[in-house]
């Protein structure tokens, strides 16, 4: 029997994580302002990220800003940043590939990243209602994020549908697709050239079985064109 359920990553799966992490940049600019009456703040962090830095981009802000700090204010500012409604929209393959889906081919998320934070973007994205199982792993315990295989068994459970008959859409090699290959799911990385993790290099058994550059692939390859409806299977068919 083929595949029935189609679950996706959500962060630069069915949208870009930058544009996150930009909007985020602009609701704690306007904290500062508020609170230091000191501008600048998301022009210089959007730098810092488009420069390639990854890392302690609010102390590294804040320096440059002059603004003296502790670990008490950065605290307080990650908190701010992803407790934040973000402005973000769906990539527009992945509208496009939900929008075409069989209506019979179940729905699901599996998302690590901080609970809060994640339940946001679904918000934003207003996904809740397009899904028959959105999996947070961070809701599981940090200890269950990927690659634990606790998010897939919980997929799995709650929608009824057997490993053998799940497909895992996501971007990270590293950890996405190792414990899904195990437990039996076939497995796609979309690769994006502004993700976060397109130059990720991983091991043979951590490689998904289809890399793709665009998630309107799916529909041609003929292992994955029964899930997508008649008109569509017509066209790459």
């Amino acid at each position: 029997m083929g595949i029935k359920a189609v679950v996706f990553d959500l962060d630069d799966t069915l949208y870009l994580e930058k544009t996150y992490a930009l909007s985020g940049f602009k609701a704690v600019d306007q904290w500062v302002r508020d609170r230091h009456g000191a501008g600048g703040f998301y022009e210089t962090a959007a730098s810092l990220l488009h420069s390639g830095v990854k890392t302690l981009i609010f102390n590294r802000t804040l320096e440059q800003l002059d603004i003296s700090y502790d670990e008490r204010l950065i605290a307080e500012l990650v908190e701010f940043y992803r407790s934040h409604r973000p402005d973000i929209a769906l990539l527009e393959d992945a509208g496009w590939v939900l929008a075409n889906l069989d209506k019979d081919v179940k729905l699901g998320i599996i998302s690590d990243g901080y609970l809060v934070a994640q339940q946001q973007k679904v918000l934003a994205l207003n996904l809740a209602d397009a899904f028959h199982a959105i999996v947070l792993t961070d809701a599981l315990g940090r200890d269950h994020w990927k690659p634990s295989p606790l998010p897939y068994e919980t997929f799995s459970k709650q929608t009824g549908i057997p490993h053998f008959q799940c497909l895992y859409i996501g971007d990270n090699a590293a950890k996405d697709f190792v414990t899904a290959k195990r437990l039996g799911w076939t497995t796609v990385q979309i690769s994006r050239e502004q993700g976060i993790y397109a130059a990720v290099q991983a091991e043979t058994s951590h490689q998904a079985h289809y890399q793709i550059g665009d998630l309107k692939e799916l529909a041609g390859l003929p292992a994955l064109a029964h899930l997508f409806k008649k008109e569509v299977k017509a066209v790459h068919g």
